[in-house]
């Protein structure tokens, strides 16, 4: 969010990730309109796909993917991103939480902490409550 109206708790996080003792030293990743938001071309949505902002570290708190996944009717979702241990396992945990079964591409998800990142995977699988696999077996599976 914009410096202007994000919130104590926003900022006490992104102090908290960029390591930054001030409020006024913070600077904000993902803003509309900068390339660290912007989709690579590759990624882009057809026009039947919705994008969700994911501000949290799940992407079910804030957003309503939650309602949209039950009125399709889906039961399990593949996980793919860039922070397994900031996004991915939250987004995962919480998905399993809500009854559906979620799918790490492994070879899909990015680590900003590489061990933090092998170690989410180690605890996600340890808890057996998500499938993993990797993008070529995902896409026969699509296929």
């Amino acid at each position: 969010l914009p410096l202007e109206v994000a919130g104590a708790f926003q900022m006490r996080m992104a102090m908290a990730w960029q390591r930054v003792d001030s409020v006024s030293e913070v600077h904000p990743w993902f803003l509309r309109g900068t390339p660290g938001f912007e989709l690579t071309p590759e990624l882009a949505p057809r026009p039947s796909e919705v994008i969700f902002d994911k501000i949290t570290m799940s992407a079910f708190e804030g957003t309503f993917l939650n309602i949209a996944l039950r009125d399709c009717g889906i039961r399990s979702l593949a996980i793919v991103g860039v922070a397994t241990e900031v996004g991915i396992d939250p987004t995962a945990r919480h998905a399993a939480d809500l009854c559906y079964i979620p799918i790490l591409i492994t070879d899909a998800c990015g680590a900003g902490h590489p061990e933090a990142g092998e170690r989410s995977l180690a605890s996600l699988a340890f808890a057996g409550d998500a499938l993993f696999t990797d993008t070529e077996h995902f896409r026969t599976l699509l296929a």
